[in-house]
């Protein structure tokens, strides 16, 4: 198995950019869903006849851990965003070349 051949890419510095943008809003989206989930995780077991505090309480638990776990991607989402702040393209960007 040999190196990899990395060749020079046609892609411009706006493209690279939107390409970047494109990717954060889909994780944003992925990670609503999962927020989403995570509701409809408590209704059912709130709405449980049989429900015991101890169950509630794992599920709390449970929730909050992932909650804290889409907290960290948030921010590091936010990064990615940050980086980008104040960046203007022109349309006739010249192409972004790899190195």
């Amino acid at each position: 198995m040999g190196m990899p051949v990395i060749t020079a890419s046609t892609t411009t510095r706006a493209q690279a950019v939107t390409d970047i943008i494109q990717s954060v809003a889909l994780e944003e989206t992925a990670l609503s869903h999962i927020l989403n989930a995570e509701g409809e995780k408590i209704q059912k077991i709130v709405a449980m006849e049989d429900v015991t505090p101890e169950v509630l309480l794992a599920t709390n638990k449970s929730v909050e851990s992932m909650v804290n776990a889409i907290s960290r991607l948030e921010m590091i989402l936010h990064s990615k965003l940050s980086t980008f702040e104040g960046c203007l393209c022109d349309d006739n960007d010249t192409p972004v070349i790899a190195p």
